[in-house]
């Protein structure tokens, strides 16, 4: 038994591995050939000729298609952006309120904040389109940007009370006796200490933010404000799209959070752990 432990475990490790990249790479293999070169039968497994043409003609053409992916990335990039400074803004003051003021009723807020993470998403949706309907939010980046913030706060303030909760209070009380104010003290000496934390909670709010499909599609009804991941979502609905480009689009979706990821993978696990272990 323990020497099959460790085989099955790699047989496991490889399924996993071959069950998630085998798509990802038949996309990207699709998107680098040309419409005669996909369709031919068999399959080639590999590009004869690779080409970015199709991703030049995505990012760079004037067609119907093309300008649909370019105003959409533009959108995405906005709301994401928005919707994570915002709630970075927002959780590090929640949290530094949770993590080291006293005030009355402290742990009951604190905890039904975070009682709201239970809580489906989704459950959510018709009320909140019903809100914003009233208030003439939709179909708009506040709209979309509120929504995404309300649904990403919870989390993002968790997180961060962890890691100023860890943080030394000496540093701070030193800041207090030399006259600092408190926000002083947050500002200069509680966020440099707590950079990591928040460098991982921007990632991860960001790509939150970038793989949401159900909110914004039921939030915008047209392409002034509708993100990547809907508008490629409703290529699939059309006939005359080539496949090749359909390929191109989503590798061009996948290539920002994949390049976060393992660009940025150290910050995001220093920054969940390091305040763990503070």
């Amino acid at each position: 038994m323990k020497q099959r432990t460790p085989l099955l475990r790699w047989f496991g490790i490889a399924f996993i591995l071959l069950w998630s990249l085998v798509p990802l790479y038949w996309a990207l293999n699709i998107s680098l050939q040309t419409d005669a070169q996909a369709g031919s039968k068999p399959s080639n497994y590999l590009p004869p000729t690779p080409s970015l043409d199709n991703y030049s003609s995505l990012l760079t053409g004037g067609t119907d298609l093309a300008q649909s992916v370019q105003q959409s990335s533009v959108n995405i990039f906005i709301e994401c952006a928005a919707a994570t400074v915002v709630t970075l803004v927002l959780a590090t003051l929640a949290a530094y309120a949770f993590a080291r003021m006293q005030f009355k009723g402290r742990r009951v807020l604190f905890y039904a904040v975070l009682a709201t993470m239970a809580f489906p998403a989704y459950t959510t949706l018709i009320p909140l389109y019903q809100i914003l309907t009233n208030f003439g939010l939709v179909n708009t980046y506040t709209g979309i940007v509120l929504v995404y913030v309300s649904g990403f706060l919870p989390l993002a303030t968790w997180i961060l009370h962890n890691y100023m909760s860890s943080l030394p209070i000496a540093l701070e009380e030193a800041g207090n006796i030399d006259g600092a104010s408190r926000m002083q003290v947050l500002w200069h000496v509680v966020l440099p200490l707590a950079r990591p934390g928040i460098i991982s909670t921007a990632i991860i709010t960001f790509l939150f933010a970038w793989g949401q499909f159900l909110f914004p599609l039921v939030l915008s009804s047209d392409l002034s404000t509708q993100p990547l991941t809907v508008v490629i979502a409703s290529l699939q609905g059309r006939h005359l799209v080539p496949y090749t480009l359909l390929n191109a689009a989503g590798v061009l979706a996948l290539a920002v959070p994949a390049g976060i990821a393992l660009i940025l993978n150290r910050y995001i696990v220093s920054g969940m752990l390091a305040g763990s272990v503070k």
